[in-house]
């Protein structure tokens, strides 16, 4: 693919409206960014401060022509911008600080949740007191962040101390399920119930052979209706855990749907609980995204189109579109380009301001274990143009980026209740 050739100009040359790159260190420079389009004079006087003498530009993104040399330019706002720059950087450097211990916490309580809720399933036959006391520690905690939290979002995984080992279904499931309980405002009891179905909703499968539960390819119709099965396992054994009569309904009717086309026993929409046809719902979006056969894996904004488009006779449509709104345009887990270029992952959504997530960016000058997080609510001159799949990548920013195989949620409140600069409406 053909490149850009590189164009290079004096700081005398700067005007509103050029593509800028800085080549300099991100700490070297007041800017979130290090390539970007000058909106006004105080840019300009910044740029001048930082020692540059020559830069690039990129005339395919600029508005305008450089200034010709030998013209006099306007200076007012040097005074201005040689006292700012330096709380400049300490400003975005201590802001993203706060964003970094922020998902640090995030990844920690994830890590937590996921070590618990893998002993949970495991463990509900052999040892089903502990089992159901250490589903109800991660319930508990989600429930509370959910629902007594204000502003709340789904968060992806993708720092440095987790690992697609620690991807849980049951455990997505719930964060999924509690995250579109709070967007319709249910009960707190309810809540609870849900996630504890959640947790333990296929528990079922214990009864399934490997053979069939690990096989790639599409199952016989023999292997289809043993794998059914489970639903009815999952039932008997949350009975027999000592699990409420409610729950094991809920885990008995989680393959259902709105058709009547589900299992194990054909019901419609309106013969089934209502929280089991939530579950369905967050079911079908992480099977998805992260099925057993990663080669068939959608990513975030593909599964919601895809359950839109094809899927909407088989779930509950009102909750279908209650997803797509809480989710958001671009899902957390999203690959993206920015309206700058630059390629980032989406960590975290902005419930609020649906069109400004949080997003790693790729930047090669800063380190992978540290890597830059915008808050687009911070950065109203950059937008998201496009969501990618993951092999559209450049291969330098697919290693930097390094996007996880199976997508991890958690529920993040830390990001959002940061104090942040909002100025304008975005």
């Amino acid at each position: 693919m053909a490149t850009n050739p590189l164009h290079f100009i004096d700081v005398d040359q700067l005007l509103v409206g050029l593509y800028v790159h800085l080549d300099l260190g991100w700490m070297d420079h007041p800017f979130p960014l290090s390539n970007f389009k000058l909106k006004d004079a105080e840019q300009i006087a910044k740029i001048k401060q930082t020692g540059l003498k020559t830069l690039r530009y990129d005339p395919t993104r600029s508005d305008c022509a450089p200034q010709p040399l030998g013209l006099s330019a306007d200076n007012s706002a040097v005074v201005t911008a040689t006292a700012a720059i330096i709380p400049d950087i300490k400003t975005k450097t201590e802001r993203l600080k706060q964003l970094h211990q922020a998902m640090d916490e995030n990844e920690k309580k994830f890590i937590i949740a996921s070590d618990l809720a893998r002993q949970a399933t495991r463990n509900i036959l052999r040892a089903p007191q502990a089992s159901i006391a250490q589903a109800a520690l991660i319930v508990d905690d989600l429930v509370e962040t959910a629902l007594m939290e204000g502003d709340v979002a789904i968060h992806a995984l993708n720092g440095n101390r987790s690992s697609d080992l620690h991807y849980q279904h049951s455990l997505n499931v719930a964060v999924l399920a509690l995250m579109l309980a709070k967007s319709i405002e249910m009960s707190a009891d309810d809540a609870r119930l849900l996630g504890m179905a959640a947790i333990f909703h296929d528990i079922g499968t214990a009864e399934v052979s490997d053979k069939i539960l690990l096989k790639k390819d599409t199952l016989t119709k023999s292997e289809q209706s043993h794998f059914e099965q489970h639903c009815a396992a999952g039932a008997r054994m949350a009975e027999h855990a000592g699990l409420s009569a409610r729950i094991g309904t809920i885990i008995l009717q989680h393959h259902e749907c709105s058709d009547g086309s589900g299992y194990p026993q054909k019901l419609h929409g309106v013969q089934t609980d209502p929280l089991a046809r939530l579950l369905a719902l967050v079911n079908t979006y992480d099977g998805l995204c992260n099925p057993h056969n990663l080669a068939l894996a959608r990513t975030p904004y593909e599964s919601l189109a895809y359950m839109f488009a094809h899927q909407r006779s088989k779930l509950d449509k009102p909750l279908l579109k209650c997803l797509i709104q809480t989710l958001g345009i671009y899902p957390a887990g999203s690959v993206v380009q920015l309206s700058t270029g630059a390629h980032a992952i989406v960590v975290s959504g902005n419930p609020s301001k649906p069109l400004r997530p949080f997003v790693m960016l790729h930047d090669r000058l800063i380190k992978r274990q540290e890597p830059l997080i915008v808050d687009l609510r911070e950065e109203p001159s950059i937008h998201i143009n496009a969501c990618l799949r993951p092999n559209q990548l450049p291969a330098e920013v697919l290693h930097y980026l390094n996007p996880r195989q199976r997508i991890s949620y958690f529920l993040d409140a830390k990001l959002l209740n940061l104090p942040h600069a909002d100025s304008e409406n975005l």
